[in-house]
């Protein structure tokens, strides 16, 4: 406690006030709620079968699921409604690709913005000590940028898919009970998506935050230090450029080719010369 006081007090932790370290912390905190939602669901289904036969029915049949998705292997019993007979179907689709991708982006996200974290806040003078720190986390910033945006897009269209293939009513064309107009099949309770739903949310949060993020890494690299020097060396090359050239105003100076000689005097009475112009050269007044 003692050394987390001292290093309050000497302002250590006024890092996490800069838009830096202040995003890297929503992204931590957005990573996790990204990976929670998706990574912990787990939903379900009920259907209802009721046979001619009411000995044959089954008004309460739940089907179970969760992350990762692979549906094709959540299995479960159906009535025929012939007889005593069940048969073992199984819902329809593997959705585990996208939706571990995008977990797994989430996970190094958060490993990552934790680690930012504490390299801005505890070793910030070896973080700028060189150009090769802010160099790296930029790069890094850019990548999973780009990461999140693709794991984002994917799940979203996983989870459309995992919705279509859980929908009650699609689950109960796989009954062949159902294709009798004798029976009844009726969905009694529909999964909850809501968590999943909001997973996605976070996923698109999470790619504006690191996309955003970009401009503040950037300003922390050597390549921005040298963008912004790189305009006044350029004018001053191209104000030399023009005192050397033949715009300087000295060439129409004194000793310029402009100026004419002194020769516009006149004799006043007493014999004595005026002149009233500007004497050139003393090479041009040698040739006059």
């Amino acid at each position: 406690m003692e050394a987390v006081d001292q290093l309050a007090s000497a302002g250590t932790f006024r890092v996490v006030k800069e838009p830096l370290a202040f995003l890297r912390v929503l992204e931590w905190l957005f990573a996790i709620f990204a990976f929670a939602t998706c990574g912990g669901y787990s939903g379900g289904l009920r259907l209802s079968v009721d046979c001619a036969n009411k000995s044959e029915s089954d008004l309460n049949i739940d089907i179970a699921f969760a992350y990762p998705f692979r549906l094709h292997q959540v299995n479960f019993d159906a009535p025929t409604c012939e007889g005593k007979h069940r048969e073992k179907l199984s819902l329809i689709g593997d959705f585990s690709s996208s939706a571990e991708f995008f977990v797994t982006i989430a996970v190094f996200a958060f490993l990552y913005s934790l680690a930012a974290t504490v390299v801005y806040i505890f070793f910030q003078n070896k973080y700028r000590e060189n150009n090769r720190g802010p160099l790296i986390d930029f790069i890094v910033t850019v990548v999973f940028s780009f990461l999140w945006l693709v794991s984002s897009s994917a799940w979203a269209k996983g989870l459309s898919d995992v919705k279509i293939a859980t929908d009650p009513d699609e689950v109960l064309l796989l009954m062949s009970a159902c294709k009798q107009q004798s029976n009844k099949c009726l969905p009694v309770r529909s999964p909850v998506m809501s968590s999943l739903n909001t997973s996605v949310v976070f996923g698109f949060l999470n790619f504006i935050l690191w996309a955003g993020n970009i401009w503040f890494v950037f300003k922390e690299t050597g390549w921005h230090s040298s963008g912004q020097r790189h305009p006044p060396d350029a004018m001053e090359k191209q104000s030399s450029s023009y005192n050397q050239g033949g715009y300087n105003q000295d060439s129409y100076g004194p000793a310029g080719g402009y100026n004419q000689p002194g020769s516009y005097g006149q004799v006043d009475e007493y014999g004595q010369s005026q002149s009233y112009g500007q004497s050139g050269p003393t090479s041009f007044a040698n040739q006059i």
